[in-house]
């Protein structure tokens, strides 16, 4: 057997890095029933009974936002030094127990106060950094895959929770509900972020996308006896964050997910109790909240193998067209027929910026400072995003319809897929560059 043939045998089958991915696309499922998608269903019943105004539940996810928005910077840090792992435990355990709380709310300032905890990590949702980040570290090549595989789980999370959800309110009532969301969500994501979640591929002797190491060294020779094409893995450039503070690419990206968010906000949470006021059935919007998680699903999936061959900011912008679309049919539809047209295309949409708001900032910055990055762009976004629903919720306890503040939404949108479209990939100086490279002795496959 030739030193190759050694090296080949000696590699793992399995990638470590596609267990990171697997764990993060079912921690992404699991917050689908955690107060994230199947949140709408429970403002109709909860509002009823408590007597709390649709303002109120604004306030409730602002509060959210914002906490995260707070310790974002501190957890992008973490994330960067030591990971995930105890992170995401922690997030999960907190959200989980203000769940609990919620079933036994009295009052309408617990509902402000529980959301802002579930908030402190920040687990919930497709820009989650300790679910986004550490993908990121994982892959450079094969990123755009692998975010694709990874956001798979919020769609299906959304296809079993929300009816689920739906299901329980109606069986067993708005409080029991939430305990047993709680349940499923803590038992699963704590054992599994503990037992197999890892910092980066560096911590046990791997590197990025599976490449060749010293540890695990690459045939020089394939089983077909040509020369293998890849080689080991040379670092891809990384901005530092003080660096990115002066870029004006990483300020429009900003600027696009800031407009971003206050637009989804302000119809993403409303349109469930919307359509329920138009005499919809619930159950019917249930079903198609569901398909709507499964539209972006199928988006998100197809689009992470486009951004790898296609320039990303088009794909975006493409994506911000949809999403302005789905706004418009929200505002005109009265029929089943017309809300679940609505639903799928707005999925389609938040499916695309679900994938790139995560894959943009890691493509064009790079992974060693990932989490840092993130923790400076997270709080911008969030506060903007934190505006969008108390001010739709205004809208509508005032006037009787959201109509004006989606009008808004959607030219936001509009605009903000314009940007996107015109903000190219920095590129860095050639002095900075070479003190990020690693030392390689030889060239690494070119990414397409």
């Amino acid at each position: 057997m030739t030193t190759a043939q050694e090296g080949l045998q000696q590699r793992p089958k399995l990638f470590y890095g596609w267990i990171i991915v697997a764990v993060m696309a079912a921690t992404g499922a699991l917050t689908m029933g955690m107060g994230t998608l199947n949140f709408g269903l429970f403002i109709r019943p909860m509002g009823d009974e408590l007597g709390i105004g649709r303002a109120l539940f604004g306030w409730s996810q602002s509060a959210r936002q914002v906490a995260t928005a707070v310790t974002s910077p501190l957890i992008g840090w973490l994330i960067d030094r030591f990971g995930s792992r105890v992170l995401l435990a922690f997030a999960a355990a907190s959200t989980g127990a203000a769940m609990v709380g919620l079933a036994y709310m009295t009052q309408s300032w617990h509902l402000i106060a529980l959301f802002a905890v579930m908030g402190l990590v920040g687990m919930g949702g497709p820009g989650s950094m300790v679910t986004s980040v550490p993908v990121g570290k994982w892959f450079v090549r094969k990123r755009g895959k692998a975010m694709s595989f990874m956001a798979l789980g919020i769609p299906i999370g959304g296809v079993i929770f929300v009816p689920l959800t739906q299901a329980l309110i109606g069986g067993i009532g708005w409080r029991n509900a939430w305990i047993v969301c709680a349940i499923i969500g803590v038992g699963l994501i704590v054992p599994m972020s503990l037992w197999l979640v890892r910092r980066e591929p560096e911590d046990i002797g791997l590197a990025p996308d599976g490449a060749p190491t010293a540890t695990h060294p690459g045939p020089a020779v394939g089983a077909d006896g040509r020369r293998a094409r890849s080689s080991r893995y040379v670092e891809e450039p990384s901005w530092t964050v003080h660096e990115v503070l002066r870029c004006p690419a990483f300020w429009s990206l900003v600027v696009v997910f800031s407009l971003a968010m206050l637009a989804m906000s302000s119809i993403g949470l409303h349109r469930i109790p919307h359509f329920m006021d138009r005499g919809i059935d619930p159950n019917l919007v249930a079903v198609a909240t569901a398909l709507d998680a499964m539209a972006a699903g199928v988006s998100t999936f197809s689009l992470g193998f486009l951004v790898d061959r296609f320039p990303a900011r088009y794909v975006g912008g493409a994506g911000f067209v949809l999403l302005s679309l789905a706004v418009y049919l929200t505002i005109i539809a009265t029929t089943p027929f017309m809300m679940f047209t609505a639903m799928i295309t707005f999925g389609l949409g938040a499916g695309s910026l679900m994938l790139l708001r995560n894959f943009l900032v890691a493509d064009y910055f790079g992974r060693k400072h990932l989490g840092g990055i993130q923790g400076i762009m997270m709080p911008i976004t969030l506060v903007f995003s934190g505006v969008g629903a108390p001010v739709a919720g205004y809208v509508r306890d005032s006037i009787g319809t959201y109509n004006p503040i989606w009008w808004i939404g959607l030219a936001l949108m509009l605009l903000g897929g314009v940007i996107l479209a015109l903000t190219k990939k920095p590129v860095k100086k050639p002095q900075a560059l070479m003190a990020t490279l690693a030392p390689a002795t030889e060239a690494a496959e070119p990414r397409r």
